[in-house]
């Protein structure tokens, strides 16, 4: 005999609807992998993030070295670290939920990044400040569109 699990509270033509539980513990799982692959992730990119945060104070300390721009692009590397660990910790706290906004700074930030690295060529550069008008405008619609997540139903 199968085992399965009971959803009531349903007022259609079926009164509850049996699922195996099977399909419900396999959704389980993949959550669980999920969720502990995102912790390793967060720790891999908190250990990278302290890693630039000694290299700042190395820079400004103790170094004689005078390459600001290798010190920005260290600095936009390091915020890269930040918002992937934000978005891991929102996710969290959202109920396994990416907010789309957060992939935007992380494409902003990258972007920038690129334009301060391979300046080299204007237009790459022009190309990569497009995107980053792109993602802007996009940021801006997210705002100003309401939001469609359902909202529990307090019946």
């Amino acid at each position: 005999m199968k085992e399965t699990l009971k959803i009531e509270g349903s007022k259609t033509v079926l009164d509850s609807i049996r699922i195996p539980a099977f399909q419900l513990t396999i959704p389980m799982i993949l959550q669980f992998v999920l969720n502990t692959s995102l912790i390793m992730l967060a720790a891999v990119l908190s250990v990278l993030m302290t890693k630039e945060v000694l290299y700042f104070i190395e820079f400004v300390i103790i170094s004689e070295e005078t390459n600001f721009h290798h010190f920005l692009e260290k600095i936009l590397v390091f915020f890269l670290y930040f918002e992937f660990i934000s978005m891991i910790v929102k996710y969290f706290r959202e109920d396994y939920h990416f907010p789309m906004r957060y992939f935007l700074y992380i494409g902003i930030t990258a972007m920038i990044r690129l334009i301060i690295v391979h300046h080299q060529d204007p237009l790459n550069t022009l190309l990569y400040s497009c995107v980053i008008l792109i993602l802007i405008l996009s940021y801006y619609i997210i705002n100003k569109t309401p939001s469609k997540r359902t909202q529990p139903n307090h019946h």
